[in-house]
């Protein structure tokens, strides 16, 4: 236990020097690292406080042995008591120091961007893609988060072939991280005469919200074109230049954005989605160059994965990654999720303890 032990204090000395930081001038004055450091700190805070309890532990124990060294029948009495209160709750509290120090993904702080579309299935694929959207905006209200629309492309027969939203607050990418990969729904559709149970897909994406600090962008590996909206929209679709087209020419990727009611907005709004894109597939080959696709990974979070079926006739729900099945189906569209969630966040827990062999 010795290696837990070093590691706290390197935690608590990072914690200290951020500490100092936070009360210079010049972090009191950029907004954008006050808040990281904060972050940061009260991130920490958890395994600084157990340190103190478990230095405050172990002296009590190492002065409990010197009194069962006495020839006093009563102090050695004292110190056999005082030992048996106390390692019992040494050994609860390594065991809860060893989940703080389990590696945290540093994206998890980060808001996300969300991409749902519809699949398989036609309209039912996009009245799903609907139902999933609704599905994440009950859950993040509960959690007292925000959701804004970034680009929607609405079905006629309901829901979206495409939407694109974020969602900010606390930790959201800790826990909507794993949602990214295929979404079966299996139930009889609207327009289903003859009561037969159809099987229709939604694919789901997620990526962290990239910030300026977190990835450096050079304009001139950008194209950006302006182009006249088309689809249904407002009264300047057609008539403006207000669609924005950028592409990272190093990745390829390429984003249009048209929703929005001005040209700027949907520069802004094509801006931050080419972000998180190009910060996504940074890391991506980050992660494939140092061979750091690791075992406590669940799932590839690729868009191509089957990742969860919804089964209405029998009000149930399987994440197959983790062989999870609730019974509970209508409470999780209507956003009752940390079931699923917390499954997920125990799973990876578990992995990356077995790897981490602490």
């Amino acid at each position: 236990m010795d290696a837990i032990r070093e590691k706290l204090t390197e935690i608590e000395k990072q914690y200290n020097s951020i500490n100092e930081k936070l009360m210079s001038e010049e972090i009191v004055s950029d907004p954008a690292a006050l808040t990281k450091l904060s972050k940061e700190q009260a991130r920490l805070k958890q395994s600084v406080d157990a340190w103190e309890k478990l230095r405050s532990l172990d002296e009590r124990i190492a002065q409990a042995d010197e009194l069962l060294r006495e020839d006093d029948p009563e102090l050695k009495e004292m110190a056999s008591l005082e030992k048996e209160e106390c390692e019992p709750a040494r050994e609860e509290l390594l065991e809860h120091i060893q989940h703080l120090l389990i590696p945290r993904d540093p994206d998890d702080d980060h808001d996300v961007i969300m991409e749902i579309r519809g699949g398989a299935g036609g309209d039912e694929g996009n009245i799903f893609a609907g139902d999933l959207y609704r599905m994440y905006t009950k859950y993040a209200e509960s959690k007292g988060w925000k959701v804004s629309v970034m680009e929607a492309n609405v079905s006629e027969a309901g829901g979206f072939s495409q939407i694109i939203f974020s969602v900010k607050g606390n930790d959201v990418y800790h826990d909507l991280k794993f949602e990214s990969g295929v979404h079966r729904v299996q139930r009889v559709p609207k327009t289903e005469a003859q009561g037969r149970i159809h099987t229709s897909t939604a694919t789901v994406l997620c990526q962290p919200e990239a910030e300026a600090a977190d990835i450096e962008i050079d304009p001139k590996d950008l194209t950006i074109e302006t182009h006249r909206a088309s689809g249904a929209g407002g009264q300047h679709i057609n008539k403006t230049d207000s669609a924005v087209r950028i592409v990272h020419l190093p990745t390829g990727i390429t984003v249009n954005c048209q929703e929005g009611r001005s040209q700027i907005e949907n520069r802004e709004t094509a801006m931050r989605l080419i972000r998180a894109r190009v910060y996504e597939e940074y890391k991506r080959r980050r992660e494939e160059e140092e061979g750091k696709i690791r075992r406590s990974k669940i799932g590839t979070g690729d868009r191509s994965e089957k990742i969860r079926t919804y089964n209405y006739p029998q009000n149930r729900v399987t994440d197959h990654r983790i062989s999870l099945t609730i019974t509970q189906l209508d409470r999780i569209m209507e956003g009752k999720l940390d079931a699923v969630i917390d499954g997920l966040l125990k799973e990876e827990e578990k992995k990356k303890l077995e790897e981490a062999q602490l």
